[in-house]
């Protein structure tokens, strides 16, 4: 059973359920890799949110990449991708899968930069985030097209359009 648990360190915009979304969001991109089974393990899958501001992801990306500055999303697996596949089979009570974090400033002024609710542009994120917990990444081009579309499937799967569309 998966559980996405959303903490808020500020109130964000928009009176939304942000551990449904969440929940959604996450199910909706395991359910295109090799760890759908996750969302219905016996073992509970967590995946923690925080919903936060610039500030403190600025600070989180100072100290873990070496980046001073704010980014959208930051993940933090805490999981070895060579043990991914045995977490459906696991005897443990609860897994925690990885940290999705979000910053507020930059999430609302890149949705509104694209025209989009924040909702749906901080779901996009999530499922990036989400992706990237169970190892997959975006450093060379072809790993990127190959989460792109992964994204663009599940965001589908949710009803909301391809983020990328405009790009090409």
């Amino acid at each position: 059973m998966l559980i996405v648990e959303t903490h808020e360190a500020r109130p964000w915009p928009d009176a939304l359920d942000w551990e449904a979304r969440g929940g959604e969001a996450a199910k909706a991109a395991l359910a295109l890799t090799p760890y759908a089974a996750l969302a219905d393990a016996a073992p509970m899958v967590e995946i923690a949110i925080r919903l936060t501001d610039d500030a403190e992801v600025q600070a989180l990306n100072r100290d873990f990449r070496g980046k001073d500055r704010p980014t959208n999303v930051l993940s933090f697996p805490q999981v070895q991708a060579d043990l991914l596949e045995t977490l459906a089979n696991s005897d443990d009570g609860e897994i925690l899968l990885g940290d999705i974090v979000l910053a507020r400033e930059t999430c609302a002024r890149e949705a509104a930069e694209k025209g989009i609710a924040l909702a749906d542009h901080a779901t996009h994120l999530i499922v990036h985030g989400t992706l990237h917990l169970v190892g997959y990444d975006h450093m060379d081009a072809a790993a990127a097209a190959a989460m792109e579309a992964l994204e663009v499937k599940a965001l589908a799967s949710l009803g909301i359009a391809n983020p990328y569309a405009d790009q090409d």
